[in-house]
């Protein structure tokens, strides 16, 4: 299903992410610190933004405050924000050990609030790559946020 990228070469963005971990999540720092790291990476080199400011909101966030939409607005900035519901490896072992197949797996919660509408919207996104044979860890997590930043927002090529 095709979707309006949220990317905007020429726009200013303030970009918030909080994590939303499932109850038995674990490797929560490592995890987070993952997807520190590939949100700052990509909206630092993706162009997605002619400028864009990352934050972490504190857990539980309830949303973007008024406040922050009302003076972004103002501006003509975009707000985002991002849940990440999962960032990790996955490993499913068939009938045999032959039958290995490895991933990663990012799913993001996308909201993006536009400058001049009351309205925002909002999807999900799944990201996952890897396949049979293939065994991945947490080194490559950054990079595949990123990817699935890619992906979610749909920046410009350069």
């Amino acid at each position: 299903m095709w979707r309006a990228p949220i990317c905007q070469r020429d726009a200013a963005a303030h970009v918030f992410w909080v994590p939303r971990w499932r109850a038995d999540q674990k490797d929560v720092a490592a995890r987070e610190a993952a997807a520190a790291e590939g949100l700052n990476n990509f909206f630092k080199a993706s162009a997605c933004f002619a400028s864009a400011s990352v934050l972490r909101l504190p857990q539980p966030a309830t949303g973007v405050t008024q406040d922050v939409l009302d003076k972004a607005r103002a501006r003509g900035e975009k707000v985002v924000l991002i849940g990440v519901r999962e960032l990790g490896p996955t490993v499913s072992i068939g009938a045999s050990w032959a039958l290995v197949e490895g991933a990663t797996e990012v799913v993001l919660d996308v909201t993006e609030y536009v400058p001049s509408s009351p309205m925002h919207r909002t999807f999900a996104v799944h990201w996952r790559s890897g396949g049979p044979g293939v065994l991945k860890g947490v080194a490559g997590l950054p990079q595949d946020m990123q990817a699935a930043l890619a992906a979610a927002l749909q920046p410009a090529a350069k």
